[in-house]
């Protein structure tokens, strides 16, 4: 059975810091590359960061550049995004996402706010 399970999010002020984590289990994870989305309430699902099998590639989205990001450890199977300088428009609900497989978590709520 597969399962991603995302953790970590939460409230946080604006400015702040938050580790978001995804454990995988059920497939191969260190043969699958890997993105992080995000959701905000009344818009589409975003892409926020990629990262490749062996974490030597990363791409980001503009709106997240040089604040997030993302990194992988194969041997625990787990994804995490370290995001700082949080602004409010990052309150979204983030999943991560293994592409090639279409398989995605349940999503984390993150909530930037003073």
């Amino acid at each position: 059975q597969v399962q991603l399970v995302e953790s970590g999010g939460g409230l946080v002020q604006p400015g702040g810091s938050l580790r978001l984590s995804c454990a995988v289990s059920g497939f191969t994870f260190r043969n699958y590359a890997m993105r992080w989305y995000r959701q905000a309430p009344g818009k589409e699902r975003e892409l926020v960061a990629s990262i490749s099998v062996f974490g030597g590639s990363t791409d980001y989205a503009d709106t997240v550049k040089g604040r997030f990001t993302t990194t992988r450890d194969n041997a625990k199977a787990t994804l995490y995004l370290q995001m700082n300088s949080l602004k409010p428009e990052d309150t979204a609900v983030y999943y991560c996402n293994a592409p090639t497989l279409g398989y995605w978590g349940q999503g984390t709520q993150v909530t930037v706010s003073s």
